[in-house]
């Protein structure tokens, strides 16, 4: 049996979970609601203070489902109550971020400034021109948004400059290693 799949989720005080036909699970917490169709043969149920669930055979496709359907409900669980937040830092010279609104505007080097319109239930802030917050109850979405705003430059292993992840390690390359003297033959 799945290690992940077999633990009970355990329902805060506070928190309302729904499960209604079809496998559509509702969670309403504090901090808003998050509603999700998990797999149709997979089996919750909801007693209690806590959510299990159970696969309908030993099948490798199940066992996998097993562990993935318990962890989407946990995640739900944790951002209707905790929140999620995913933060990024910017390197290079003239790179910055603020925001305009609701829109978060990077000068990343371009010709142009990017702007990036946040999704419905994402919350973006700019503490500090290099540092951008990424918050948000759905676990996804944040993690998404976060990886979108990262791909408008990505760091370059060669001097780091660009937008990551904090805490992420960039490895670093060598640079050139030239002929002593330089110049033909």
């Amino acid at each position: 049996m799945s290690r992940i799949g077999r633990m009970p989720v355990q329902i805060p005080s506070g928190v309302e979970v729904k499960l209604e036909n079809g496998n559509v699970i509702t969670v309403k917490g504090p901090k808003g609601a998050l509603s999700r169709e998990l797999h149709r043969e997979m089996i919750v149920k909801v007693d209690g203070s806590e959510v299990t669930v159970q696969r309908p055979s030993e099948d490798k496709f199940y066992k996998a489902l097993h562990g993935l359907t318990r962890s989407l409900i946990a995640n739900m669980v944790e951002g209707v109550t905790k929140g999620y937040q995913r933060n990024l830092e910017i390197s290079g010279v003239g790179y910055r971020a603020a925001k305009q609104g609701s829109k978060l505007v990077l000068s990343m080097g371009y010709s142009h400034p990017v702007e990036i319109e946040p999704a419905k239930g994402i919350e973006i802030e700019v503490p500090v021109p290099t540092k951008i917050s990424v918050k948000g109850i759905d676990k996804e979405l944040v993690g998404a948004t976060a990886a979108s705003i990262r791909a408008v430059r990505e760091p370059e292993p060669y001097l780091g400059k660009g937008i990551r992840y904090e805490g992420e390690i960039i490895r670093r390359k060598a640079g050139k290693a030239g002929k002593a003297g330089g110049g033909k033959k």
